[in-house]
């Protein structure tokens, strides 16, 4: 059983109260999340977590500010807190062409994933596209990313070699 977004966390107890009932009877779980309301799960919380997808937005402090508008060390602090419980972790990265692809955000990115240990069982290069866009314009809000393309096959190659460099499963 997955529970996925807007943000899970958001509603920690019933998830966790979820979470638990059907663990109980032998169904995994995975939790999808960015990980920013790490401490408002407990660990006794985190116990019927089998997996988690990850969002890693960024791996600078600038740049996650800019696509969240919020701060990256809570998401650190997540990836760490699952992987000393022994959860596994699928890592989410999304790759905006001019926003997350330079070399150096990825090796920060490469390197928060280090962190996490062997709990990554792979890291996700998801390129980025326009299909959420209508929503933006139906909601009349402004949407900043209104003329990124998607990015090259090079780049994700790049961004893909340059996680498998660290050793990492890519997908």
């Amino acid at each position: 059983m997955t529970f996925s977004g807007g943000e899970s966390m958001m509603q920690g107890k019933f998830v966790s109260r979820v979470f638990h009932a059907v663990h109980q009877n032998g169904i995994h779980t995975c939790l999808d999340t960015s990980g920013f309301l790490n401490r408002e799960w407990t660990d006794e919380m985190l116990d019927d977590v089998d997996l988690c997808l990850l969002d890693v937005k960024s791996g600078d402090e600038k740049t996650y500010h800019e696509v969240t508008g919020s701060q990256l060390a809570p998401t650190i602090e997540f990836g760490q807190r699952l992987s000393k419980a022994g959860k596994k972790i699928w890592v989410r990265f999304v790759l905006v062409p001019g926003l997350t692809d330079s070399v150096e955000n990825v090796e920060n990115v490469a390197k928060i994933c280090e962190s996490f240990g062997d709990a990554v069982e792979h890291i996700d290069v998801l390129p980025f596209h326009q299909l959420g866009r209508p929503k933006w314009h139906e909601l009349n809000i402004p949407y900043p990313l209104e003329t990124k393309e998607g990015p090259s096959k090079e780049l994700k190659k790049r961004v893909h070699d340059q996680f498998k460099a660290h050793g990492f499963e890519v997908y």
